[in-house]
């Protein structure tokens, strides 16, 4: 039988996918919020595994500070929060959860769309303040998705899963970033200036950081609705308030933000966005899928195998 080995588990995560670890080796689960960084580092100094969430800064000084660290498993699909580079410089595996989260952030994105699109949770705020006088033929109009175009920005696993889902809506698809046979492929500029909604599904780098600023504001409809599952950074949260307040767009809905969980104070005012606390994959099935496939990871690589989801 493997060695025993030690494990750091940085959340509070499943009982009995964490009783997997447990039943092989030793883990240090730490069930509160984000480990200051000093404290990380003191954790990880004897440990040959880490499991962690897209919060935890596993920079190279963390990394740096477990010489006999085989892998860091991170419960996310995007892994910005991991110095990847210097992972690899000292031979440590990243592995991150891809494809069981692909359908819960899927049908949520069009919880967003039809969201902003029909002004709901606008409308959830009117009524609950006392402010809704009853009946009226023009009131509080929304926009229909039939006959539109929905712009996908980035046409990775998830990018497709919402683009499949587009047909139900009546809705045809473009996408730039990523590739299928199912959509047509654009530039990044006929995409803001031609698509009626814009959901974005792309990696958070240093191409892709504001790539959402004021300048694709202004190319987008005035008409159009801006929908972002993907990373906080990618859209500029004081450009973005900034179009919404002038009405360059219609609306947005975000799900993620460029400080978590701070979000830009001029945005919480508006009336045309719709904020969500990064739910996009919060559902127990799929919460529990993504830390069953981090927790495999590390038990294959521990046993001296291959991981299953590698970067």
């Amino acid at each position: 039988m493997t060695a025993t080995s030690r494990v750091l588990v940085t959340r509070r995560l499943p009982s009995k996918v964490v009783a997997r670890l447990e039943a092989r080796h030793e883990v240090d689960r730490h069930d509160g919020e984000s480990l200051p960084a000093e404290e990380l580092r003191a954790h990880v100094r004897d440990k040959q595994a880490i499991v962690c969430v897209l919060t935890d800064r596993i920079d190279g000084a963390v990394i740096d500070a477990a010489p006999e660290l085989k892998i860091v498993a991170n419960v996310a699909v995007g892994y910005d929060n991991v110095d990847v580079a210097h992972a690899k410089r000292r031979g440590v595996i990243v592995t991150n959860t891809p494809d069981v989260l692909t359908n819960a952030v899927a049908e949520y994105t069009w919880g967003l769309i039809l969201a902003i699109a029909r002004r709901v949770t606008e409308g959830d705020r009117l009524i609950r303040r006392g402010g809704w006088k009853g009946f009226a033929f023009d009131f509080m109009l929304g926009t229909e998705l039939h006959g539109k175009q929905l712009g996908i920005l980035g046409m990775g696993r998830i990018g497709r899963a919402v683009a499949a889902r587009a047909p139900a809506f009546g809705m045809s698809v473009v996408y730039h970033r990523g590739s299928t046979p199912e959509a047509r492929p654009v530039s990044f500029d006929e995409l803001l200036v031609t698509s009626d909604v814009i959901s974005i599904h792309t990696l958070l780098t240093p191409e892709t950081r504001h790539l959402i600023d004021q300048r694709a504001l202004a190319r987008m409809k005035r008409s159009a609705y801006l929908i972002n599952t993907s990373r906080g950074p990618v859209v500029d949260e004081e450009a973005l308030a900034w179009g919404l307040r002038e009405r360059l767009i219609a609306g947005a809905a975000l799900d993620v933000f460029e400080r978590e969980p701070e979000v830009h104070a001029n945005l919480l005012d508006l009336d045309n966005v719709v904020l969500a606390p990064h739910l996009g994959s919060a559902t127990r099935e799929t919460r529990t899928a993504m830390a069953d496939l981090a927790v495999s990871n590390v038990l294959a690589v521990l046993d001296g195998g291959q991981p299953l989801t590698p970067v």
